[in-house]
């Protein structure tokens, strides 16, 4: 402990920090961050539940000790180099939270802990309080848990940092393609000092190795059970540690932590709304300085899991597809394009968006029906198995083909094909406002532009007749308003760069052209394509 100190301390001088500000109040007050792997693994090796008092009590005691310890060694530095170039104006609350913390250890429960490590993890806060109070600290703070995921992997842990671990046996997937195996080998250590003989010890590792669980193990007890608890429940088994069991280990630690804990709160799947709030709840009323929760296969991928990935695609069906309810609401659209007229049907969820589309074109039986309506199954297809419908309105959007021309749409006056029409409408009709803009006409933007802007009780303009004054005088605009960064010029070029993707070459002299009306002219010759 004390050569780590040291060797913290003198990298402050010699590191390269990302921002000049983090630089600056690295100098000033020297914070540091010793922490600690394989607590998860301590606590089964002692024959100890990771949710029970007597784990907690025993992680708080090996805290308490890990950070007076870094606390009195700094102490010692102050006696030589001096305090952090901050400490004379933060002595008096600097001190009371070394006291805080010093409380904290005589508060730890004496039945779990060991004397010997109870009686160093209160000396060694004595001795740092006292040593404070002549010398003061070199470092403002001293430790913090980090999640030492690759650190603990590279150092052959079983667990990472303060958390338990995941499952007995784990699969992880490699970058590379294809999945690792990892067995847990504190169990071993775990049954022989809970009693076993060798020979029980072997028939349990055996069956763990062989069910990917150790309920149901030959000869193990099932008071012992709770031993080997972890975080998710195998694919065998039934049993867990109960999510609060990782807020209580968070608040058993955080008292003799000088900043904050990196740890994640795993819950099942088939967690509730409501139990979450009651954990983010419980971490505020228990005093933790930051709570960070994962909820099992929340994610498509995740690098540990507790079955191998062919059993997990078998299990869970990757991809998913959400299927629609038997009967659900949708909408009818008539639209048309360059005088072919066709309907598009939506089909959408619980919650209103699309789940399917059909699209019938008035001439049944002629190619472009047939390919509309394959389409459309296609693109059911893909909006259930997840794919954005922005990600397809920006794909489809501005294709040019036969059929095109004007349209019955006031907001799409011209479409330059039947699938920019249809996906131009979707946009306009399930995506958020301002998503909008990058599909709406130019006139029908400026339009809403200005609404927007009188809306917000804006500056606007009037002009009259010479000799006459204005009916209403406009809202002089409040000095004190700072206009967003995402304001309506910026909005504004989104759009033209949107709306121009598409712009053919001049004919003429090459250059990229620009909307004219439904045309395009060019800015360099000054060629049009059909607008004057």
């Amino acid at each position: 402990m004390r050569i780590l100190i040291t060797a913290m301390e003198i990298i402050v001088d010699n590191s390269n920090y990302p921002r000049e500000e983090i630089a600056h109040n690295s100098h000033l007050f020297r914070t540091l961050g010793l922490g600690y792997a394989n607590l998860g693994a301590l606590i089964m090796s002692r024959g100890l539940p990771y949710d029970s008092d007597g784990g907690r009590a025993y992680a708080a005691a090996v805290t308490a000790l890990m950070t007076g310890e870094a606390y009195r060694v700094s102490s010692e530095l102050a006696r030589v180099k001096g305090p952090f170039e901050e400490y004379p104006k933060n002595r008096e609350p600097m001190l009371r939270v070394i006291q805080k913390h010093r409380n904290a250890a005589y508060q730890l429960d004496e039945r779990y802990v060991p004397a010997d490590l109870l009686e160093n993890a209160r000396q060694v806060w004595d001795e740092a309080y006292e040593s404070g109070q002549k010398y003061g600290y070199r470092n403002a703070q001293v430790s913090v848990l980090a999640p030492t995921g690759t650190i603990a992997f590279m150092m052959d842990c079983d667990t990472t940092g303060i958390e338990p671990d995941i499952a007995l046996v784990k699969y992880k997937k490699l970058v590379g393609g294809g999945m690792l195996k990892i067995v847990n080998k504190t169990v071993e250590k775990a049954l022989l000092r809970l009693g076993y003989s060798e020979n029980e010890v072997k028939s349990i590792i055996e069956y763990i190795d062989e069910h990917d669980t150790i309920e149901g193990a030959p000869g193990l007890k099932e008071e012992h059970l709770p031993v080997f608890d972890c975080a998710f429940r195998p694919i065998n088994g039934e049993r867990s540690i109960h999510y609060m069991g990782h807020v209580k280990m968070l608040a058993a630690v955080q008292p003799f932590i000088s900043g904050a804990i990196s740890k994640t709160v795993n819950v099942p799947e088939e967690t509730t709304p409501e139990q979450i709030m009651d954990i983010y709840m419980e971490g505020w009323r228990l005093g933790l300085k930051a709570i960070a929760i994962y909820r099992d296969n929340s994610k498509r991928t995740q690098p540990l899991a507790t079955k191998k990935i062919e059993e997990a695609v078998k299990e869970y069906g990757r991809p998913y597809r959400r299927r629609l309810p038997d009967e659900r609401k949708s909408i009818t659209h008539k639209f048309s394009v360059g005088g072919h007229e066709g309907y598009i049907t939506v089909g959408m969820y619980e919650d209103g968006s699309p789940g399917e589309i059909f699209i019938v074109m008035a001439k049944e039986g002629s190619v472009v029906s047939g390919l509309m309506d394959s389409f459309a199954t296609a693109i059911s297809m893909a909006l259930q198995y997840g794919v954005p419908l922005k990600v397809l309105c920006n794909k489809f959007t501005h294709t040019r083909f036969e059929p095109s021309g004007y349209t019955n749409n006031p907001k799409i006056p011209y479409a330059k094909s039947v699938m920019d029409y249809i996906f131009r409408w979707l946009a306009l009709k399930f995506l958020s406002k301002e998503e909008q803009l990058m599909y709406m006409d130019a006139q029908f933007v400026e339009a809403n532009e200005a609404e927007k802007n009188t809306q917000e009780g804006g500056l606007s303009l009037t002009i009259g007749l010479p000799g006459t004054k204005s009916e209403a005088a406009a809202p002089a605009p409040d000095k004190t308003e700072t206009p967003s960064p995402g304001g309506s010029l910026e909005q504004r070029e989104k759009v033209v760069f949107q709306t121009q993707a598409d712009a053919p070459n001049c004919p003429e002299c090459g250059s990229i052209m620009v909307r004219n009306g439904n045309c395009y002219k060019c800015l360099e010759c000054g060629s049009t394509s059909g607008c004057s």
